[in-house]
């Protein structure tokens, strides 16, 4: 049974993992912090882990990218979309008026994760203006501390899977900014895993490195995807940590490292004297090509 790291209980990476594996018996570790999930598989305690790390409102996740970088050597062996569907989470009986309505300004605090926060900031701005915005380590972990604190107003941004975990109401479902909102996942090993549905693509996530800043550097390692007709769905830069102004390129490539094409690339851009670092290559499923298997 395949051991996996992730964030608590009720999270959305809790959401994920679940439709990612179905009826696959795997079982959950739970960390409060992304870093002990990280570090969960660095040590061998868990086979896997669960990382977010792009979303359609808030772009990378950055603080896990820097972690696969920076802080940990583990090959990326799957990856999928699930759907961060936030909702608004209390006890209903402390929020109801006189007319049996919602009476927003008994609303003290707002907590949630700060990405799922920044999901919904219309929705709080809206009909809680006057609210107290917290930020805690996982949505999972902000219900949990409102079910922890009865009567003083408190709120939270998570799952329903969250909200049904805790016993507390949602007040108000779907409450994200835009009805796109979508995470992707990475799932963090030292071994691929094999999955019964087929993938919509593969790809590979590299690290490239310039050797030094000069004209045109990056339009050469560009050109030499382009001629080979390799797709790049993804490139951002990303500080090397070592001086100002120093940086590295994440890139996402259509190719599986297998292809034919990929592995000359990569020798015609280190032979630039560029460093070239592999973060995985890996099976990609959308969310659409999961549902359609269930």
């Amino acid at each position: 049974m395949k051991r996996i790291a992730l964030l608590p209980s009720g999270s959305v990476s809790h959401e994920a993992v679940l439709h990612l594996f179905r009826d696959e018996p795997v079982e959950l570790l739970h960390y409060k912090q992304i870093s002990d999930v990280f570090l969960s598989t660095a040590k061998g305690d868990s086979d896997y882990s669960v990382i977010p790390i792009e979303n359609t409102i808030e772009g990378s996740v950055t603080l896990h990218m820097d972690w696969l970088v920076h802080e940990v050597e583990i090959p990326m062996q799957v990856e999928w979309v699930y759907p961060s569907i936030q909702n608004w989470v209390g006890r209903k009986s402390e929020f109801l008026g006189a007319s049996d309505q919602l009476d927003y300004s008994r609303v003290k605090k707002v907590l949630s994760h700060p990405v799922a926060m920044a999901q919904c900031l219309q929705f709080i701005r809206t009909y809680m203006p006057h609210a107290e915005l917290e930020h805690v380590g996982s949505t999972s972990e902000a219900v949990k501390l409102v079910q922890e604190h009865p009567g003083e107003g408190w709120t939270a941004i998570g799952t329903a899977l969250g909200a049904e975990k805790y016993g507390l109401d949602i007040l108000a479902s779907q409450v994200t900014d835009h009805n796109n909102n979508f995470t992707r996942f990475v799932l963090i090993g030292p071994k691929p895993v094999a999955l019964p549905q087929a993938p919509i693509e593969d790809k590979t996530s590299i690290l490239v490195t310039l050797p030094e800043d000069f004209p045109g550097a990056l339009h050469q390692v560009l050109a030499a995807f382009a001629w080979r007709r390799l797709n790049l769905s993804r490139i951002e830069s990303r500080p090397t940590k070592k001086r100002l102004g120093s940086y590295y390129f994440y890139m996402d490539v259509l190719a599986p490292i297998s292809s034919v094409l990929l592995p000359l690339a990569i020798e015609e851009i280190e032979a630039l004297g560029c460093q070239v670092r592999i973060l995985g290559s890996y099976p990609s499923y959308s969310y659409e090509g999961l549902k359609s298997e269930v």
